[in-house]
């Protein structure tokens, strides 16, 4: 059962118990992501987050790793365009333990000088790392190439040359005005007693006080664009996409089938067609992001350079099939089953029933139940598909990004538009 308590602070907790597992997952997430920051800042989301391992004054670094690895938990966390997220599960008897060391890191860090100026290089060395990994990077180039000027367009970890001039004045203030108990969500799902972590969160998050922030939504207009980027690989990176829909838009489900049916998985028609009868590929799939006020629908494949026009072809004569022919019963019933499947599979993880926990509430304002993902996912029908895909994926809302041995951006770009 799923209960939610509101602090008298301000923080959000939400619960939900598991009584046959003995594991506990807590999860604090920070409404506050890439999204939120300055041009001036850019990356400073995901600086902070690395500085909150970096020690307290209660704990070294090396005691921030070792107090959960010492009873056999795990402790994470991630950043994204909209929230970020730190993450411990642990066995139930430990969860006084796991709140302790997440809150000592999120509200006792140092953010000293030293830590800093340590950290950044870090961070220089992964966003070098990340530009010698093209086939992760074309998801951030062709993200920016389709909301180019937008804050949701940048890369969440920033650019080197605005993390190494960032000060730790910058750090403290973007902390301070973000890090307050009112823009936190605080998820645990496991073998737990909803009045007990009340009790226990409450008492770690007392004395914190602070003023929320607004964030201000300015949707994202899409650019038609094609971007090559030029460099010496092994194989092309591509992503074509166009735009999606938020997350609580009322057809996403839709677009969520049409992206299961397209390439979602082994089974798919990008996957039948490209790799499995052609051979063209090893790796494509298609993903639907989605964020508060806008959504990317992305197809992304990796091969050699010769197979680029064929496979973008391909491609786009699949997503041109569904937008005018529509989709068959069958292919739509399985495609609903894979969801369903999806899902119902994914509850057996306590970290996945706290992430759902966490944003819900954040994106929806509350929890959506399994029972009704499922019940709007059985009520789509074909006509629901084509009409989208109809609407949402013309040839003309498409764009694509591209990083390898490739330079002829005016063949990709009559190939989409005859699609």
């Amino acid at each position: 059962m799923i209960k939610t308590t509101l602090l008298d602070n301000g923080v959000q907790l939400l619960t939900e118990d598991i009584p046959h597992v003995r594991s506990v997952a807590i999860g604090v997430w920070v409404n506050v992501g890439s999204r939120d920051e300055e041009d001036r800042v850019a990356g400073i989301s995901h600086f902070i987050e690395h500085l909150m391992f970096k020690g307290t004054e209660k704990r070294t670094p090396r005691q921030i790793a070792e107090a959960l690895d010492a009873v056999g938990g795990q402790l994470n966390a991630f950043t994204t365009k909209e929230y970020t997220c730190y993450y411990a599960r642990v066995l139930d008897e430990h969860i006084d333990l796991a709140l302790d060391v997440l809150t000592d890191m999120i509200f006792g860090s140092r953010l000293a000088a030293e830590d800093i100026d340590r950290e950044r290089n870090v961070i220089l060395e992964e966003i070098k790392m990340y530009e010698d990994a093209p086939d992760e990077l074309v998801h951030d180039v062709f993200t920016s190439t389709i909301w180019q000027g937008h804050v949701l367009g940048r890369p969440i970890i920033g650019r080197s040359e605005v993390i190494a001039s960032l000060s730790r004045e910058d750090i403290l203030d973007y902390y301070h005005r973000y890090y307050v108990p009112e823009n936190m969500i605080v998820a645990v799902a496991g073998n737990i007693d909803h009045a007990q972590v009340v009790e226990k969160t409450g008492k770690y998050f007392t004395g914190r006080r602070g003023v929320k922030q607004q964030r201000q939504l300015t949707p994202p207009l899409p650019q038609r664009q094609v971007n090559c980027r030029s460099k010496d690989t092994e194989q092309v990176h591509l992503c074509v996409g166009a735009p999606g829909l938020p997350l609580d838009h009322e057809q996403v489900y839709v677009y969520q089938l049409i992206n299961t049916i397209l390439g979602g998985g082994i089974s798919s028609r990008l996957f039948q067609t490209i790799r499995e009868q052609r051979g063209l590929v090893y790796s494509v799939y298609s993903y639907h992001s989605s964020y508060h006020d806008a959504g990317l629908f992305c197809v992304y494949a990796g091969l050699s350079r010769q197979n680029v026009p064929a496979t973008l072809e391909l491609i786009m004569k699949e997503i041109n099939d569904i937008r005018q022919g529509g989709i068959k019963s069958e292919e739509l019933r399985r495609a609903k089953d894979q969801l369903k499947g999806n899902l119902l599979l994914s509850l057996e993880s306590v970290n996945t029933r706290m992430s759902r926990l966490g944003k819900s509430q954040l994106y929806l304002g509350k929890v959506v139940l399994p029972d009704e993902i499922v019940q709007r996912v059985e009520e789509v029908t074909e006509e629901d598909i084509m009409r989208l895909a109809q609407e949402k994926l013309p040839a003309e809302a498409f764009s694509l990004a591209l990083i390898g041995p490739w330079d002829d951006c005016r063949l990709l770009e009559q190939i989409i538009n005859q699609a």
